[in-house]
């Protein structure tokens, strides 16, 4: 495979994980440590965790900024980002509070990305509505903001200790043009998701057709002279070989298709390839993933690639086998910018 050289100009590489791992949630989250300190050692620059409450089966992480705590503890220098927290579901001001702290004890690493999406039951017990969530979200975020830029958030009230130049490092996750737009504005990072839903007269459409326009409309609306920054998030799992991904994927994106139909999105095909074009999945072995990931005509666009093995939701040995064939074969080939020469330092903490 050719590699590129070390100079390259393309988008940097994140590692994302939904801690989906089959254990218990201690374990689990043991598990998600283990993945983010080879994702380090492998020289990728930032790993994302996502929000889910009440349901194991989407994440079971209801507090990602405790958890990457957690992680800051046991790593160097890679970049901490929540993708993303459900804000309608939060107090703003509170929010604001713990990801300062949580960038004040990991040295400034932590990028807070936020969504108003999450699973429509979960909102009820937070005494939120989903149907208002649009307008929920709004208004949270003004206050989010608010506190971050350290004006008043009520009663002449700032935050302390104050979030230094956290502002800058804000994302907002969306499916939308508009939700691109309103990233754009407050010149935020985009975050695009590894799949999305099609309409029932688009259910091929690649997935560059459904994103781009995001894209477009995040470019459009960023202040003059703000740097772009956008990530785009793709189900990626490598393998030494393609009938081991394969293997793994037959389960998993079968659980995950079965998953989207209930909720009401049509995934059509039933055959394990036709449900890796269906769910936007890229694997086998690294040739495969890297040509796979070529024909991706979004990612020429983003400034970051998150990878992350779900829905395949293969083995923990294994995903660690696929972060370092990611990073050691796949990004160099396609001209992905690792942030160090892969380093192996054995003095970080082992959880493996």
């Amino acid at each position: 495979m050719t590699t590129a050289p070390a100079t390259s100009t393309g988008p940097t590489v994140a590692f994302f994980t939904r801690l989906l791992d089959d254990a218990s949630p201690a374990e689990r989250y043991a598990l998600a440590t283990a993945q983010i300190q080879q994702a380090e050692r492998h020289g990728i620059g930032r790993t994302w965790v996502a929000q889910h409450h009440f349901h194991a089966a989407e994440g079971g992480l209801p507090s990602p900024l405790v958890f990457l705590a957690h992680a800051a503890a046991v790593t160097r220098d890679i970049r901490l980002g929540t993708g993303v927290i459900t804000l309608p579901l939060e107090d703003p001001v509170r929010v604001a509070e713990d990801a300062v702290v949580a960038d004040l004890l990991s040295g400034g690493r932590v990028d807070l990305g936020l969504g108003s999406g999450g699973t429509p039951s979960s909102f009820e017990p937070f005494g939120e509505d989903v149907r208002d969530k649009a307008a929920t979200y709004d208004r949270k975020l003004r206050t989010l903001l608010d506190g971050l830029a350290g004006r008043d958030v009520g009663a002449g009230n700032t935050l302390y200790p104050d979030a230094g130049d956290l502002a800058d490092r804000v994302w907002q996750a969306t499916f939308s043009a508009p939700g691109g737009h309103r990233a754009g504005i407050h010149g935020h990072g985009l975050l695009l998701s590894r799949t999305q839903p099609r309409r029932t007269d688009r259910l091929y459409a690649p997935l560059s057709e459904l994103q781009d326009p995001i894209i477009d409309a995040y470019l459009e609306a960023l202040p003059a002279g703000a740097a772009p920054r956008i990530t785009a998030s793709r189900t990626v799992f490598v393998a030494d070989d393609r009938a081991d991904a394969l293997r793994f994927a037959e389960v998993g994106l079968r659980r995950a298709a079965e998953g989207f139909r209930r909720q009401g999105q049509t995934i059509p095909g039933d055959s394990i390839e036709e449900l890796i074009a269906a769910l936007d999945t890229h694997l086998g072995t690294p040739e495969e993933v890297a040509e796979s990931l070529a024909a991706d005509t979004t990612l020429a666009r983003a400034t970051e690639v998150a990878f992350q093995v779900h829905s395949v939701d293969a083995p923990h040995e294994h995903v660690l086998r696929s972060i370092a064939l990611f990073a050691d074969e796949v990004a160099p080939a396609l001209g992905y910018a690792l942030t160090q020469t892969p380093d192996r330092n054995p003095t970080l903490k082992e959880n493996a």
